[in-house]
């Protein structure tokens, strides 16, 4: 995806040690239902966003601190806003 503000490197960010908060659990859920309910895969979100499918996959049950420039493909890649995704 042109434009994408994902980079590579994300991946080999560290990934916290705490547990996941109600934030990120509460994204990732949302995201994940979004996803489903057009019927995309991990693999499709990750063509469409331009972020890898594992990636995805750790911030759909909180495991990554997805920051908001990734939190923002993430939405345009399910065909939403950060704000309807919110």
């Amino acid at each position: 995806m042109a434009g994408a503000v994902v980079c590579r490197h994300a991946e080999r960010m560290a990934k916290t040690n705490k547990g996941p908060t109600e934030s990120r659990l509460t994204f990732g859920r949302r995201l994940r239902e979004e996803r489903q309910k057009r019927g995309m895969t991990l693999e499709d979100l990750a063509e469409a966003s331009g972020i890898t499918w594992s990636y995805i996959a750790q911030v759909e049950v909180g495991r990554r601190n997805v920051g908001v420039d990734n939190m923002h493909v993430l939405a345009q890649g399910v065909g939403l806003t950060l704000r309807d995704l919110l």
